[in-house]
Formats: structure tokens, sequence, C-alpha cells
């Protein structure tokens, strides 16, 4: 993938472009994405974030100690792989929450839109990919 990711700290401290009582238009907005990978805070609600994820590759491997993650897909093809289970497939308008702790990546089949929700400021650790899956004897967190 030729963009760039950020980095743990900029991941975590990024902060919501738009506050509450404002109506966005997420069409409008996901369809002025022209880079191949971009992930960003739209909105806080309580405690979690609203993010609006748009890329075309896939993503690192990675787990969130502490929160859960809320995928919704609005366009393209997500799927979702895992340290421990079956990768997963979501279309539009299909969701799947990833528990707190599971290692997870992303990756979009042609350019994929998701909304996810988690928590604000959340804690993201990235870990190596899993050694070859065919043993099926993976913890869900790399460590564990």
């Amino acid at each position: 993938m030729t963009s760039e990711f950020p980095s743990v700290v900029e991941y975590s401290a990024e902060q919501a472009k738009f506050s509450g009582l404002e109506v966005l238009d997420i069409q409008a907005l996901q369809a002025a994405v022209a880079e191949p990978y971009k992930n960003q805070v739209l909105l806080n609600v309580n405690a979690d974030c609203l993010r609006m994820a748009v890329f075309e590759e896939e993503y690192r491997w990675h787990y969130h100690p502490d929160s859960d993650e809320l995928f919704l897909v609005v366009a393209g093809e997500l799927h979702i792989e895992f340290y421990d289970r079956e990768e997963v497939v979501l279309r539009p308008w299909q969701v799947l929450v990833v528990p707190g702790g599971v290692a997870h990546r992303t990756r979009a089949v042609g350019r994929t839109v998701n909304l996810t929700v988690e928590r604000q400021s959340g804690q993201v650790e990235f870990v190596e990919p899993p050694p070859n899956k065919s043993s099926g004897n993976f913890p869900s967190t790399p460590g564990a």
C-alpha cells in the first residue's frame, strides 16, 4: 500500500472534525476523499467516537486493548481477518463488533467506506502478522 498510516500516538490523539448538532453528509464526505487511505474521527458521542475510513487495500494487524470496535460498511467490501478464527466479509449495511483485545486486520476489496465506533482516544497496538494460520492455534491477542 502506498499510503501512510498514522502512528499509535496520532491515531489515539485525533480529535473530532465536527461537533454535535451539526448535520453531516457522509456520502459527500467520503466522495471528497482522494487518498488511497483516510481514517478520520467525525464525531464524539459520549465516551465513544464515530470514525470514517476510506481505503483501497489492507490495514496493519492491530488490536484495541481498551475498546470494542464496531464496523458498519457503507460501500464496497470489507474483509476482517483474525488470528484465531475465520475471516469475516462485510458488504454494504452489514455490521460487526470486534471485541477489545482481539487482534485483526481489515482489507478492502476495491474502494471501501466503513464507519466505526470505538472509544474516544482509544488505544491501538500494532502487532506482527500471525504465523501460518493452518495450525489454528493462535491467541486472540498476541502474547496472550
